[in-house]
This record gives C-alpha cells, structure tokens and sequence, in this order.
C-alpha cells in the first residue's frame, strides 16, 4: 500500500531526472513552476483525511494570472510525511508504519495533534492538480510542511542565478549532468581547463568501467555540485568537486562548501508570493557568492593543493582490503548492499590501498540510480580514505 501510495503522489509531481542534460532540468523545472503553490496555513485549516492532506478555509489569492484556489485535497510524498511527522513530533517511523497499515489511525494522530494547536502556522509546499471533469480541481501533490518561517528559494531561480555566477567568474565550464528528486536539485559543473596530475593518487588504478589505466591518464580536473532543496532537505550550496579523467569519478570536498540557508521571517496567512525587491536581492545574493565560489574553486592552486592532501593519504598499503571495507562501511553507516558493491569495485580497480577504497566508494556512487543516495556516497569518499588509511 505505502508504495502504490508513494508511486501515486510521485507521478503526480513533475519531478525525477538521473543524469540529465541542463537542458531538460530546465525544462522540468519550468514545468514544475506553472503547478507550484505554496501556502501559509494554521493547523485549524489543515487535516488529514484518508491519508491525504485536506485544506480548508484558505482564503483564494486573486492575481492577473487568474484566481488561485488553495482549498483541496493534496497527497503527499514521503518528504511531506517526514515534515508532518516533524512539525507535530510524531515518530516517523510510527507515521510510516500507519501509511502502511492503517490509514484510519493516521489520520486520527495527525487530525488529534492538530487540534492540539489551531493557531500554529505551517508552510504547506504543494503542486496543484489539473483540472477535472466539470473543471473540477484534481488532486494535488503535498510537497512539504514546513515553519512558516521558511525561505522560499526555488530551483529554477537558484539555478539561473550559479549560472550567471558562473557566467560572471569568466570560466569556461559545461554541465556534465543534473539530477532532481523530491529532496534536492543537483548540478554537476567540470571546468577542463583547469586540470592537473595526480600520477601518485592514480598509479596502479584502473577504471572499474571500461579497465583504462590511471597511469596512462593521470589527470584530474576541477569542478563542483551545485545543490539546492525546495522542501527544507538542505541549504543552497557549491562544493567542489574534482572529476578523474580516467573514471569519472567524482571527490566532493564538503568541508570547503559555500552555502545559503533557506531563514527568513515569519510570513502572514495566505498563498506566499515573494515581492520582486526581496526576489532580487537574495538572487543577486547568490550569484555574487557562486561567483566568488568558483574563482576559488576553479583555481589551479586549490585543486593541486587538495590533490596533495589525498595523495599523502591514498598510498597507505592494506594488508588485509577486506577488513578494512568492513570497518570503513561500518564506521560510516553504510549499508550492506553498498559495502558488497564497494568491495566489488575496489577488486576491478586494482588498487590494494587507501585511495583504492576512496575510488571505489565514488565509482560506486556513479551506479546507484538514486540520486540523493548517489551524492550521499560520494561525499563519503574523501571520509572513506581517511578511515581507510587509519585501519591499514
């Protein structure tokens, strides 16, 4: 039942892209702008029924688009049960547990806690439906609940706002790819340009893919992952990223990441619309940081620099590999299935060391067709060498 239910509210909303052109991010994104709506509710105008998210009593917003109607029925992903099992502190793992076993039940806890406060406000992060028979309005998506203090940065307009960033640091990049989730935006940059040796860091690697050899191409070029959340998974960031040639495999280096946090004041009842002023500033905002980010990132002297700290760790010999994944994998919770497709990969890589395992954590990230479980994974690469040069 939970997974018809989430493939149900999952088809609904124009989201879902795995190694995307920019192009079609772009595409998806305007599409999902058109169906956005995002509301300021109290818990009196809020309840669930049959497991999906009704709201009533929320006065329409009258624009020269037309009228805006905010009353409905809107199902929710399992980013907007997290928000909800949030907001009323309800055990998620209970709330996931009654969206499968019994929808009554739910409906009951989350209507009896709302009940508990009618005056606390909410941000409710929706797509709206199409139109019905009889133009009836269809069921919409709920995307997140939120503090009503949240800070709308949507993905489209942080994106177009890094990319004029970009534009403005006067690098030559391209996209090397985009994925979207229910969570999170994520755009994968790669200047060429800026590509450096790592003979040391590469020696004895040989690409798990297609079996090309580190030692005939030592380069590693610089980069980063522009990532933003529309549903409170996360702030607006740039980390870089360096990319090896031979395997294209990605280093996230999250402890140098430039962020912007989704906080803002409290807002007044109603659909929230942002004024152009406060639209512009945060925008102008962002691409004055993503092009500081970049002059930095982008810089020969960074990535050699960052180079160097891995090599120093990355020839650390293991003399027992296996042993070393188990305790890798365990000391950062990750789980069995990955553990064995890292052990698989750092056999195909060839390279009995500490950076050996480093490489197979980002090649396998490369295969998980989750997104958000993908760029989990790889930021543990840089983390994964460390414990592995640690363990021996």
């Amino acid at each position: 039942m939970t997974q018809q239910f989430a493939e149900r509210a999952t088809s609904l909303a124009p989201t879902g892209a795995r190694n995307a052109s920019l192009s079609d991010l772009v595409r998806i994104l305007e599409d999902g702008q058109h169906r956005k709506l995002d509301v300021i509710a109290p818990a009196s105008a809020l309840r669930f029924r049959e497991g999906n998210v009704v709201v009533e009593g929320v006065e329409s917003q009258i624009t020269e688009d037309g009228v805006t109607d905010v009353d409905g029925i809107y199902r929710p992903t399992d980013v907007a049960d997290e928000g909800v099992a949030d907001k009323l502190r309800i055990p998620l793992a209970y709330l996931r547990r009654m969206r499968a076993d019994n929808v009554p039940l739910l409906d009951e806890n989350v209507n009896a806690w709302l009940r508990q406060e009618p005056e606390r406000r909410f941000m409710l992060r929706a797509f709206r439906g199409e139109h019905g028979p009889g133009m009836q309005p269809a069921e919409g998506v709920a995307r997140a609940l939120l503090s009503d203090s949240y800070k709308l940065m949507d993905n489209l307009d942080m994106l177009l706002a890094a990319l004029d960033g970009v534009k403005q640091s006067g690098h030559p990049v391209r996209v090397t790819g985009c994925d979207l989730t229910d969570r999170r935006m994520y755009v994968r940059v790669e200047s060429e340009a800026v590509a450096v040796q790592a003979r040391a860091l590469l020696r004895g690697y040989r690409s798990p893919f297609d079996g090309r050899s580190g030692d005939e191409l030592p380069m590693i070029s610089a980069g980063f992952v522009i990532t933003n959340s529309e549903v409170g998974a996360g702030a607006y960031t740039i980390t870089p990223r360096a990319v090896i040639q031979v395997c294209r495999n990605g280093l996230t280096q999250a402890k140098d990441v430039m962020r912007a946090v989704h906080l803002g004041g409290k807002q007044d009842e109603g659909v929230v619309s942002w004024s152009g002023q406060t639209q512009r500033k945060t925008l102008e905002l962002i691409t004055s940081k993503t092009a500081d980010a970049v002059r930095t990132f982008l810089s020969r002297d960074y990535v050699e620099a960052k180079v160097s700290e891995l090599e120093a760790a990355a020839g650390r010999e293991l003399s027992e590999p296996t042993k070393t994944i188990e305790h890798v994998t365990k000391s950062l919770s990750i789980g069995s299935e990955a553990k064995d497709m890292i052990l698989a990969h750092f056999v195909r890589g060839g390279q009995m060391t500490a950076g050996g395992v480093m490489q197979a954590v980002t090649s396998t990230a490369q295969t998980l067709t989750d997104a958000d479980q993908a760029a989990a994974l790889e930021a543990l690469a840089v983390p994964a060498l460390t414990a592995a040069a640690a363990h021996g």
